[in-house]
């Protein structure tokens, strides 16, 4: 069980300092308005696509797209769309889904993906009426 913590701890020291640099240069160097555009309110199935594409390439994780998260949420995106990214951070990656089709056969891969993007992206837009119609949204991760 130690051998596991030092392996997770090590695992954690590696990947989450360059993650948040990572994050605070999206804080910075990305616009608000690119953001409203490709993920907000007008982008409609647009929104979506960025949203898996974006979230094919994390790293770490749901302790990495969290702050991901949270900092689209603060320059302007749907918040179906950044269920979408969450959602899709967990099934969607390329290393996890290079490794699922080597072991496991590219036909099966695909047709997880067929099955669980269209659920992800249903599933996304009635949480994201449901936040958005009861305003549950918290003030502080939308405040500028």
């Amino acid at each position: 069980m130690e051998q596991n913590f030092r392996k997770f701890l090590l695992s954690m020291i590696g990947i989450v300092p360059a993650a948040f640099v990572l994050i605070g240069l999206f804080e910075v160097w990305v616009k608000r308005e690119t953001v409203e555009k490709h993920m907000g309110e007008k982008a409609i199935f647009r929104g979506f696509f960025w949203a898996i594409v974006l979230a094919g390439t994390i790293i770490g994780g749901l302790y990495v797209s969290f702050p991901i998260a949270a900092a689209l949420l603060k320059k302007g995106a749907r918040s179906s769309v950044v269920f979408t990214f969450l959602f899709a951070s967990t099934i969607c990656r390329v290393p996890m889904t290079v490794f699922e089709a080597n072991f496991l056969g590219v036909k099966f891969t695909l047709v997880r993906f067929l099955i669980s993007l269209p659920l992800v992206i249903i599933s996304s837009l009635f949480l994201g009426a449901l936040v958005d119609k009861k305003r549950l949204l918290l003030p502080m991760i939308i405040k500028e």
